[in-house]
């Protein structure tokens, strides 16, 4: 009885591992790309993507090879395992001098040298697994599990293991000593308890073939359960802590994005396979064939019904998980990215109004005109007017010297013409409140308006000047919002660097706000081929372009910085040749306009646009420049960082 017992625990114990292993397998698999999309320009978030990369090896090749009975498979599923577990070592101690170097303790070169020479060695032992000598034959009815054999190059390579963790553990240590602030304390913890999770993961396969897992077989799979359970939680903590390196975001949108993708991803993929196995099993049991109609049909309506869950869920768990004593403003700023009227839906609702003016009065015509500095300008227009209204003729002085009364319409070049004004409660009813634009409406005959008409009419006029009311307001918000992005920017930035290194605040090289670097880019690419807005421009006290300079141009910086505004050029170029479409238009203007140097009309001629709409596109292609040289920049900063710029702008050290 009690081998009976024993039989069935080691089959329970080896179906739920199996199970966890798949589990694992696809939740390193999402994370590894989650590391791929969001911070990879990161030096942690790259390591962390090799271990994940890692993982994923092993254990995809462990939940496959346990559900085939080939043998030959088998053993090429084994050896691919031992891919993951041969170079898991030196990515430890590349994530482990990658923080040290986050932390501000930088290499100075043999930190760096250790970790290429731990990879070499990885690779090393690659060639061994590849030549049979790293591990043996396969055992197919080996205990505790099919595995294959150990050899004396397999004990070496776990001596190797050993120390390349122990090596990386005080790297961690010493990381985490450097910590000064609360949370970057806590999320180095985090991630120190997560990166035990690979560690413990591959344990068991180093002890397959050892006298002490065929002896004690319960013991191993009860083992290995528990681990599994522990790595399947510990790779999400690590991920988590690993999600705020090399980002500015605050720290709710880290959270939410990476909630969102962890659910939308493992558990989603990991539920369904779950029903799908269970579907499986139970068409088996009755009918006695593995596979049934039902798995497919299961399988869609699980991620459907969860992805949909999801996306309803979100909202609610990310206003009282992740927005904390903040919650009313964040809603606020919520609803009104919601509500938010944009120019298309003014120009809609406008519309609206219009249809219903020209309805009213039977007019073939009408239009909305806005005050813009000081001058109307034709904003929408309905029907077929025989021409269109020049709104700049009509001058604001004119409308309110004009009957001096709030709500007085007067006739103007063939229109009836209604002021729309800003509403102002505070007022008396004959004082004039300040104009926003005008309503005109084709003028017939010269009877004038009935009072119902007139009524009608003037109802229209106040919801036309409501909306021009909210598109003000509007233009101030994001006025604010644009003065205030910038200094927002900087501030997450250095608010991001400060969680693990504490002379983050104190650099001198920290990044401009990018709209002076605009300008300073646009100035550089008017004197591309040589002026003072390129022999003393501010762009040239970057690291990236004094680097540059002293590297490949002799000092000179001129040089440099146009070597590398042609590298931000040609960051914005499509791939593909050369075309005049729209997706090469930012790219066209550039090349055309700075770098070849033409005049504006003949770029605008070749590129068949207006020289207003040419300046329209020409400021977002500079500022997509910018931003490109913002991002070399701080890629740069990131992987020099014991370099320094003096503040003239011409020293290094």
């Amino acid at each position: 009885m009690f081998i009976g017992w024993e039989s069935n625990a080691l089959a329970g114990f080896r179906t739920v591992n199996e199970i966890l292993t798949a589990g694992i397998a696809i939740t390193a698999f999402s994370l590894f790309f989650y590391a791929l999309s969001f911070n990879l320009r990161d030096r942690v978030a790259r390591s962390f993507a090799v271990i994940m990369l890692c993982v994923v090896i092993i254990f995809t090749a462990e939940a496959i090879g346990t559900t085939i009975q080939t043998p030959v498979l088998i053993a090429s599923l084994f050896r691919l395992q031992w891919v993951g577990l041969a170079f898991l070592p030196a990515a430890y101690l590349h994530l482990s001098d990658a923080l040290l170097v986050t932390a501000g303790r930088p290499s100075r070169g043999r930190r760096r040298w250790v970790v290429r020479l731990m990879y070499v060695l990885s690779g090393v032992f690659l060639l061994l697994l590849f030549s049979g000598l790293l591990v043996g034959d396969l055992v197919p009815a080996g205990k505790p599990a099919p595995h294959l054999q150990r050899t004396l190059w397999t004990d070496i390579f776990t001596v190797f293991y050993l120390a390349a963790m122990v090596w990386a553990w005080a790297n961690f240590i010493r990381a985490y000593d450097r910590m000064l602030t609360r949370s970057g304390r806590r999320r180095m913890l985090y991630l120190m308890a997560g990166a035990t999770a690979p560690a413990l993961g591959s344990y068991p396969f180093l002890l397959f073939g050892s006298g002490f897992a065929a002896q004690f077989q319960i013991v191993f799979w009860v083992v290995a359960t528990g681990i599994n359970v522990a790595v399947g939680v510990l790779i999400v903590l690590m991920a988590y802590a690993v999600a705020f390196f090399g980002v500015s975001w605050p720290d709710r949108i880290v959270k939410t994005r990476l909630m969102k993708w962890y659910m939308r991803g493992p558990v989603t993929a990991s539920i369904a396979l779950g029903f799908m196995t269970i579907a499986r099993r139970v068409g088996f049991e009755l009918v006695g064939v593995e596979y049934n109609a039902a798995v497919p049909v299961i399988m869609v309506a699980t991620v459907l019904i969860l992805e949909h869950g999801i996306t309803l869920a979100a909202p609610y768990w990310e206003r009282w998980l992740f927005f904390g004593a903040d919650r009313d403003q964040l809603i606020l700023l919520e609803n009104m990215e919601e509500r938010l009227m944009t120019q298309a839906d003014l120009r809609q609702f406008l519309e609206v109004i219009l249809a219903a003016v020209r309805d009213h009065m039977q007019a073939p015509s009408a239009f909305v005109a806005a005050l813009d500095n000081g001058q109307l300008a034709l904003l929408v227009t309905a029907g077929q007017p025989a021409r269109e209204p020049d709104a700049r003729s009509l001058a604001p002085e004119q409308i309110n010297s004009d009957g001096n009364a709030p709500r007085q319409e007067f006739v103007w070049d063939g229109y009836w013409i209604l002021p729309l004004r800003q509403r102002q409660p505070d007022l008396d009813l004959d004082q004039l409140s300040p104009l926003l634009g005008v309503l005109g409406v084709v003028h017939r005959g010269e009877a004038p308006l009935e009072k119902d008409q007139r009524q009608a009419l003037w109802l229209l006029a106040d919801r036309a000047a409501l909306a021009l009311e909210d598109r003000l307001l509007q233009q101030r918000v994001f006025r604010s919002i644009e003065d205030l992005q910038p200094q927002e920017e900087y501030l997450q930035r250095v608010r991001a660097a400060g969680r693990y290194d504490a002379n983050a605040g104190l650099l001198d090289e920290d990044l401009p706000p990018e709209s002076d670097m605009a300008i300073w880019v646009k100035d550089a690419l008017n004197h591309y081929w040589g002026g003072p807005k390129l022999t003393q421009s501010p762009l040239l006290n970057l690291n990236i372009i004094q680097d540059t300079a002293h590297d490949e141009f002799d000092g000179n910086f001129p040089n440099a910085l146009r070597s590398i505004l042609r590298r931000a050029v040609d960051n914005v170029r499509p791939e593909g040749d050369r075309r005049f479409t729209t997706e090469w238009m930012l790219y066209n203007i550039l090349e055309m306009k700075f770098i070849e140097g033409r005049k504006v009309r003949e770029v605008a001629g070749r590129l068949a646009m207006s020289e207003a709409d040419l300046y329209r596109k020409q400021r977002v292609a500079v500022e997509a420049i910018a931003h490109s040289l913002m991002e070399m920049e701080s890629q740069h900063q990131a992987e020099h960082p014991q370099r320094r710029s003096k503040s003239n702008g011409r020293e290094t050290h």
